[in-house]
């Protein structure tokens, strides 16, 4: 079941309320990262003036590389993407590593480029490392959209973020907030170190937990499970020995919130210790039916890939060319507006609880 988006629109993160972080931000408050030196990046795609009105090129070849291959997460993600692939009559491509590494995309960069992919649709694991091949891809006419984990800003034409990076992490204070009962300790599970989103949620969540009103809740660790699923079993294996006082792990990964809920399932901390974060609800059933999960987030992942498909496509037809206040259509989900640094925001996240979550599927 797709998540009703209460807005479609892509707006600048500095409008966001608050924080400048949401579910879609990775540091400094958006998921948009600074570049680091000369990237080779491009002249300017908005040199180009958009036309709204051109059709929608048919036959496009549309490939994703997503951070790593079997991963239950990107296989949604990615299948929505085949989906609208499908509609706008193209190619569908997947190609990807095995491992969340900073540099195991880049070969799959090369090959896309010399396969000659009108679009290349990139979770990047790492924000600078893929941005030279990606700026290769651009020079050879390939429009470049990043999803769910954004590169630089300097070496793609757009990023469709989950949601604002603000709203994710003040999502997570509130639930760990919630759970803690307002105090005590909590510790994040996270991905890899230099996981985008994931970094830019943790700022997010560190700026909430400076304010007075979580003054009690104390961030005692973060770990880092690799979006692996026994590493990520293992890591919260050790938070929970390392810190007996502990009262919520928060990951914001699908991963590790499902590896933590399995370990705290079958163990002496269960009804003790609160696991929350970002999962899928299909995967996380069993936790919250048993009791080991109160609360999740998430948004669909399937809706991601699709929009980023219809991105890469405006792009490519010369609908947009990724400035601030241009609009398309995407399909099923409506118009978006492009909004600063060529940001494509979803929609707002769901909160997943024992009285809703039979309603959805993904």
């Amino acid at each position: 079941m797709t998540i009703p988006l209460s807005r479609r629109l892509a707006v600048p993160l500095a409008t966001v309320a608050v924080v400048s972080l949401a579910l879609t931000a990775c540091g400094g408050g958006t998921t948009k990262s600074s570049s680091s030196g000369d990237t080779g990046a491009p002249a300017a795609s908005t040199a180009t003036k958009a036309d709204p009105n051109a059709p929608l090129k048919e036959g496009l070849k549309i490939a994703y590389l997503p951070k790593q291959l079997n991963n239950p997460y990107t296989d949604v993600e990615v299948g929505g993407g085949k989906v609208a692939v499908g509609e706008l009559k193209g190619e569908y491509k997947l190609v990807g590593p095995n491992d969340a590494s900073a540099s195991s995309q880049v070969s799959y960069i090369n090959t896309l480029i010399q396969q000659q992919q009108d679009v290349i649709v990139v979770a990047a694991n790492d924000p600078n490392a893929v941005c030279p091949s990606l700026n290769q891809a651009r020079k050879a006419g390939i429009k470049v959209v990043s999803f769910d984990s954004d590169a630089s800003k300097d070496c793609r034409d757009a990023f469709i973020n989950q949601a604002t990076t603000q709203g994710i992490g003040e999502s997570l204070v509130k639930m760990a907030s919630e759970l803690a009962g307002g105090s005590g300790e909590i510790a994040v599970l996270s991905a890899t170190p230099n996981a985008t989103n994931q970094n830019s949620w943790i700022q997010v969540m560190k700026t909430e937990l400076a304010k007075p009103a979580n003054a009690k809740l104390k961030l005692v660790k973060i770990a880092y499970g690799n979006d692996d699923d026994q590493k990520s079993f293992t890591e919260a294996q050790g938070l929970l020995q390392s810190y007996p006082n502990l009262k919520v792990i928060i990951s914001p990964t699908t991963v590790g919130i499902a590896a933590a809920s399995r370990y705290v399932s079958a163990s002496s901390y269960k009804g003790k210790v609160a696991i929350t974060g970002l999962g899928l609800p299909n995967q996380m059933r069993q936790y919250v039916k048993d009791g080991t999960v109160k609360k999740f987030a998430l948004w669909n992942p399937a809706d991601i890939g699709y929009l980023a498909a219809y991105a890469g496509a405006a792009l490519k037809s010369g609908q947009i060319t990724g400035a601030e206040g241009e609009k398309f259509k995407a399909g099923k989900l409506g118009e978006y507006t492009v909004g600063a640094a060529g940001e494509i925001v979803l929609g707002p996240p769901t909160e997943f609880t024992a009285a809703n979550i039979d309603k959805f599927n993904f």
